[in-house]
């Protein structure tokens, strides 16, 4: 899938699962593109959520002009690095690296602090580079953090706020998917980021090299040094050191210690020093070969990733919307299972349950409760999910506390049990505890910290939900964010 399918996609599953539901977009028209991408017999899955999703976008766009005006908005343009690379290359140019007193300090131009930078760059990368390779996890490089922090700028979309969207109910809509394309289209953006700076560095430092030879033309630039902690056979080592690679590939021959000394100045001294050109041939190509070459090898590599990625947008496969879209293709039905644990579900508080997950799940959810596993009985073989299975749930009650010996070996066993390809989340029930302690709110917050601080330790994110007046706009989302990570499966 290319960018642009993807962005479409993305903006689809906004209104699909915002809540509350846009009124631009209901189970009718779901229902319509999915038959429309059923029809057209896509070869492949993402071709199908793609074809949907153009549909889908041909009926939505004319009631949300946000929408159209969004999706005709070009994310990107590869003149922009055009733009940029003149730009850098005019500051070099501009940038008088010298100064006024015409007089290169050998030890001291701004050419070093140049090369300086661009060698932290290069550490950076390579260090990025070999914790991938070990396979360490890293957290997120700066430019990509630069670049999230940049995209949020943008996050608020032209039009939300206005009268146009929020008389559908389509705010909620436009808002995540600014958070979700965001997130998805990090990596994306990193690299067009990456090649927009590797290209301007190299540009500035073929600036500077310009700025260089022009001004030589028509002013006559000496070279000279001078340093309060350092002697010439220092200094002279140091640039020897430093140079040595242009003056191998240039033949241009660095003076000897006696020559060197000479060119040192007295700081305020009218005078002194030796003809630059020498110097400035070394320092050009110093730039070039540590510079200007690199940073184009950089920026080309970044350039064709960020082409490749456009081309290949991988969506993400786990995400419950686009499994979702997957069983429908497939005309699979959700199969649930619910298995309670210590307490038994009364019938009405399994009908509101069912009712939360059909919007949720997909059409068709079809929802089954298993025994009750009574308290202590977690190694008693409790009984597995059917074959066949999409999502297990075990089921607890607010009023109890979790512990990791019995509902937390529970839950473990119940992930490491399903059907293969189910997954396994943690759902709350907080209807006993309401009618037990009523509307504390205080009581209420801790004990559900206290069930967060459990769910944590399995690696996912309790679902809460009161059977006895459930919450239909909260639950969607609450289920998401479980189902992207669900119960880790325990060792047999």
């Amino acid at each position: 899938m290319n960018e642009d399918g993807a962005r479409a996609v993305t903006l689809l599953q906004a209104f699909e699962t915002a809540q509350p539901a846009p009124v631009n977009w209901g189970d009718d028209d779901r229902a319509w593109a999915t038959r429309l991408a059923l029809e057209d017999a896509p070869a492949s899955a993402e071709a199908f959520i793609a074809r949907r999703a153009a549909h889908a976008l041909q009926r939505l766009a004319p009631r949300e002009p946000v929408v159209a005006s969004w999706l005709a908005r070009r994310l990107w343009e590869w003149r922009w690095v055009g733009w940029a690379i003149c730009a850098a290359w005019l500051l070099g140019v501009l940038a008088d690296s010298i100064g006024s007193s015409q007089r290169i300090n050998l030890l001291a131009p701004p050419l070093w602090a140049v090369l300086a930078w661009n060698a932290i760059v290069y550490a950076l990368l390579l260090g990025h580079a070999l914790a991938r390779l070990l396979q360490r996890p890293t957290r997120p490089g700066s430019l990509l953090r630069l670049t999230q922090r940049v995209l949020r700028l943008g996050r608020r979309l032209p039009g939300v706020g206005s009268a146009s969207s929020s008389s559908g109910g389509s705010a909620r809509a436009l808002q995540g998917f600014a958070r979700l394309w965001l997130r998805r289209s990090a990596p994306l953006a990193a690299a067009r980021a990456a090649t927009v700076l590797h290209a301007g560095s190299a540009a500035l430092a073929l600036g500077l090299i310009s700025g260089l030879y022009l001004r030589g033309l028509a002013l006559d630039y000496r070279a000279a040094w001078e340093s309060t902690f350092l002697g010439a056979a220092t200094a002279h080592d140091a640039l020897a050191l430093l140079l040595a690679p242009a003056a191998g590939l240039s033949g241009i021959a660095l003076p000897d210690a006696a020559a060197f000394e000479a060119l040192r100045v007295v700081h305020g001294a009218a005078g002194g020093g030796a003809s630059a050109a020498p110097w400035i041939h070394l320092l050009a190509l110093t730039l070039a070969l540590f510079v200007v070459l690199p940073r184009g090898v950089l920026g080309l590599a970044s350039a064709l990733r960020a082409r490749w990625l456009a081309r290949h947008f991988a969506l993400p496969a786990d995400d419950p919307y686009i499994e979702r879209l997957l069983r429908q293709q497939r005309g699979e039905v959700p199969q649930v299972a619910v298995l309670p644990y210590a307490s038994t579900p009364l019938p009405q508080a399994v009908l509101a349950l069912e009712a939360l997950l059909a919007p949720a799940l997909g059409d068709g959810t079809q929802l089954r409760v298993l025994p009750t596993t009574a308290f202590g009985a977690e190694d008693d073989a409790p009984t597995v999910p059917a074959p066949g299975t999409t999502l297990a749930i075990a089921l607890f009650d607010l009023a109890a506390t979790p512990e990791a010996e019995s509902q937390g070996r529970f839950a473990q066993q119940l992930a490491r049990r399903a059907p293969a390809g189910a997954a396994t989340i943690l759902l709350v029930d907080e209807a006993g505890f309401r009618a037990r302690f009523g509307a504390d709110a205080t009581r209420l917050a801790q004990r559900r910290d206290a069930w967060c601080a459990f769910g944590d330790r399995l690696g996912t994110l309790p679902v809460f939900v009161d059977l006895a007046a459930p919450d239909s706009a909260a639950l969607p989302r609450a289920l998401q964010l479980a189902l992207r990570s669900p119960v880790a499966k325990a060792a047999a």
